[in-house]
């Protein structure tokens, strides 16, 4: 019996099916339906994983109504600059941040407002407590147009100068955040985190609109 005759039939149907298999998808593709995405796509936020999504615009689409109850909450893009007292040194107290840079979000599952601030294992998570956030607005009503889940207030308190405070997508301080994890040298980042902080800072005030005084 010609055994290897007879295994060679398989063989070679396998070798046909594998050669006329469709290549497998390249490039980035939307969590949400797996479509294929452009590098600069939209994200969603899983409100309660707090996990950022890549999403094609029509799912997006889905998750920009604010008012509604779901459990993802669409991006926005939206980047305002905080001119006149906004961080003065009383805030700057209030929020206990041992470095001079942090953003801050509402995280709406808690009902908490939570502060992050870089390091070199990444992101620290400090709780800031309701009463001082809305002392906080108090001072300053403007900061009241922050959306809860998905913008963050980005503020920075430089060795030298004044403070700024922005306005921008959470997805944005991830971002950053991301970048910084790998620069960041001793307790207060070193040169390159520096200077990454500074480029990243020009390219949000290049974006940022101001933000009307009351």
């Amino acid at each position: 019996m010609n055994t290897a005759g007879r295994a060679g039939v398989p063989l070679a149907a396998l070798r046909r099916v594998t050669r006329s298999r469709p290549a497998p998808p390249t490039g980035e593709r939307c969590d949400m339906c797996a479509a294929p995405i452009e590098p600069d796509h939209p994200h969603i936020v899983d409100l309660h994983s707090r996990a950022l999504m890549c999403g094609c615009r029509p799912c997006y689409l889905l998750f920009t109504d604010e008012t509604a109850d779901l459990r993802y909450r669409a991006v926005p893009d939206r980047y305002l600059a905080f001119a006149g007292p906004g961080l003065d040194e009383q805030v700057w107290d209030e929020l206990q941040i041992p470095v001079g840079l942090a953003f801050l979000f509402r995280n709406s599952v808690q009902d908490r407002m939570v502060a992050f601030y870089p390091g070199p294992a990444g992101a620290t998570e400090s709780e800031l407590p309701l009463p001082a956030w809305n002392r906080m607005v108090a001072r300053d009503p403007r900061l009241a147009v922050l959306r809860p889940d998905v913008e963050a207030l980005l503020v920075r308190r430089p060795v030298s100068g004044a403070a700024s405070c922005h306005l921008v997508p959470i997805d944005a301080c991830y971002e950053l955040v991301g970048q910084l994890r790998g620069l960041w040298r001793g307790f207060d980042g070193g040169r390159e985190a520096h200077d990454a902080i500074d480029a990243f800072f020009a390219r949000v005030g290049a974006r940022s609109r101001p933000v009307p005084h009351e």
